[in-house]
């Protein structure tokens, strides 16, 4: 298995190993002689590209366009936690059958991992976040030009594989999506090299598009630098961070709603109290994990007349990435003009 190994907010590539497995039967691993994956699939054949959430399905289909099947093991209509989620069989066999696996790493979805140390044979895989015990062999780094010094000023954090304060949502980070969408375009032309200018060229045009909702986080960042904010758990903090938001949440209650578990009831009234005294300007809510505590915040919010802004752990359906970020920030400018 080939690993590439995204680390947040950077283009590094962390490791490359390589290993077989005889008993591979259902996709023989199509090798060249000199150990590289280039013709891994033929000229006249779609590359097989199998994610574990539709995020990263969107951009492996934006970035290969024609040029290749994908499959999320998670569609955005499953309503399946990441966390607990099993593969299927049917899982399995696409895993097996993949040129190229895209995983979010960090933990989040674990079940990809699994499949993949079942799957044998090679295929080339990218890692988002990479974990305690992904890719971090010296080599990766000198041979791809992985700098130490540029870590600390970003608040970087590979070594617990959760990304910036250890936030898996990573997704919400759009520097790291515009990288990633360049490593995808390397990988699929490898796997792929007569479309190698179609992959370049979409990859550049999905690059140009983080590139103008990064300007508009620029312009909100000079107008909000500060501005304190609520969350019900950590999805959006990336998106909100590089805004110049400030989540003033107590960790422990968007702990606690991010693991499924009660939140401590002095947590809870802590929380509260952030909207009955106005200590901020805006609740992000995830609409996709809600409950009774979630509810009584989302009513304290409403209640103290602080606007409320809904944000998705999937893309929503009819929706591309860019759209469904640009949609995000359109919705918190509106919240806080």
């Amino acid at each position: 298995m080939r690993r590439v190994a995204l680390a947040t907010g950077l283009a590094a590539l962390l490791a490359l190993t390589g290993c077989s497995d005889d008993t591979d039967t259902l996709r023989p691993t199509q090798t060249p002689a000199d150990g590289s994956t280039a013709a891994a699939t033929s000229t006249g054949e779609r590359v097989q590209v199998v994610t574990s959430i539709d995020v990263y399905a969107d951009l492996a289909r934006t970035i290969g366009g024609d040029a290749v099947e994908v499959r999320s093991l998670l569609a955005s209509d499953s309503g399946a936690d990441p966390h607990s989620y099993e593969a299927t069989a049917r899982d399995q066999l696409a895993v097996r059958n993949a040129d190229l696996v895209i995983a979010n790493g960090g933990h989040y979805d674990e079940f990809l991992t699994r499949a993949l140390s079942a799957a044998g044979g090679e295929r080339a895989v990218i890692t988002v976040v990479p974990g305690e015990d992904e890719g971090h062999e010296d080599e990766g780094h000198e041979d791809e030009g992985h700098e130490d010094e540029g870590h600390e000023d970003e608040g970087h954090d590979e070594a617990h594989g959760h990304g910036r304060d250890g936030n898996e949502h990573v997704w919400y980070d759009l520097q790291l999506m515009g990288t990633l969408a360049g490593r995808i375009a390397e990988e699929l032309a490898q796997l792929h090299p007569a479309d190698r200018e179609g992959f370049a060229a979409r990859a550049t045009e999905f690059e140009n598009g983080i590139a103008e909702l990064r300007q508009r986080q620029e312009t909100m960042f000079s107008a909000h630098d500060g501005t304190p904010v609520a969350v019900t758990e950590p999805l959006p903090l990336f998106l909100l961070t590089d805004c110049g938001l400030v989540d003033k949440t107590p960790p422990a209650f968007s702990q606690a709603i991010e693991e499924g578990t009660d939140v401590p009831v002095r947590v809870l009234q802590d929380t509260l109290n952030l909207f009955s005294e106005r200590a901020v300007e805006l609740l992000v809510y995830n609409e996709q994990t809600t409950g009774p505590q979630t509810e009584r915040i989302r009513k304290a919010a409403e209640d103290a007349g602080i606007p409320v802004v809904g944000m998705s752990e999937t893309l929503p359906t009819g929706q591309d990435f860019l759209s469904w970020m640009r949609a995000n920030l359109d919705a918190i400018e509106q919240a806080l003009a």
